[in-house]
């Protein structure tokens, strides 16, 4: 399990590497609970300001692991408890993401499918290599992407998201830019150097204010106007208070870079 999911922190920066190459990374029980585990550690770490996600070897993610759920069917129930424990178990993973105080950029090459495109659409920020291709195909095996949808409906239009999931086509990754599902597709062989840039000006910010700022992001989006209005001008007026806001905005006014503590 240890060797599922690999961590590297650097520069503030917190690098996961869903590693089960050999099974284009899909997410198993043991991902799942890794994921978990690394997020929650995360959450708590003041250390790091972004975290990035991507895949080893020749895809990002291939979605759930479907071996592991044919084997689960075996059970006397059918794999019923299993299969609600699964999908609460993903569900889980993917609004831990939105949750965790830093952003989350998905680094996406090869396939994003199923489960797998969920994770890109979790995110926060997704960044992919050209020829990347996104799907929600479970229907073409009998399977309505019911949960992927959630997040996949709230990145792209709706009418797209429905023609991604009841034709189990997929979409390349300019399309998928064009959508809204991705920030921005790059060069194969850009991938790594982009994504790292992101990440590195994202760190440059004031951890406390893109903290509290993705927390309002989300929180608003659900909001009718008036009272995303008052949520915000809370979480501003909070804002303004940071010492090192206090700071950012003298640097500003004396043109000099600012110069944080937190």
């Amino acid at each position: 399990m240890d060797d599922i999911l690999l961590r590297r922190d650097e520069n503030a920066i917190a690098t996961l590497t869903l590693n089960r190459p050999d099974a284009l990374n899909a997410l198993s029980g043991e991902m799942l609970d890794a994921l978990q585990t690394t997020l929650d550690e995360i959450s708590a770490d003041r250390a790091i300001r972004v975290v990035v996600l991507k895949g080893a070897g020749k895809a990002f993610c291939a979605g759930h692991d479907l071996k592991q759920m044919t084997a689960a069917r075996q059970a006397e129930d059918g794999g019923r408890a299993y299969f609600g424990a699964l999908f609460a178990q993903c569900s889980r993973v993917m609004t831990s993401i939105t949750k965790l105080p830093q952003p989350v950029i998905a680094q996406v090459h090869g396939i994003a499918t199923a489960a797998g495109c969920q994770l890109v659409a979790s995110c926060d920020l997704a960044i992919a290599a050209r020829g990347t291709r996104f799907g929600v195909n479970g229907i073409n095996i009998g399977l309505f992407c019911s949960t992927p949808m959630v997040a996949l409906s709230r990145n792209i239009p709706r009418k797209r998201a429905f023609e991604m999931l009841t034709t189990g086509d997929f979409i390349e990754a300019d399309r998928a830019a064009e959508l809204g599902l991705i920030n921005r597709a790059v060069p194969h062989e850009d991938l790594e150097a982009e994504t790292n840039a992101f990440a590195e000006k994202l760190a440059s910010k004031l951890g406390v204010a893109v903290k509290i700022g993705k927390e309002s992001f989300y929180k608003q989006i659900e909001m009718g106007l008036e009272a995303a209005y008052a949520f915000t001008g809370e979480a501003m007026a909070e804002n303004m208070l940071f010492r090192d806001t206090e700071r950012g905005v003298a640097a500003f006014l004396d043109k000099r870079k600012p110069e944080w503590d937190q």
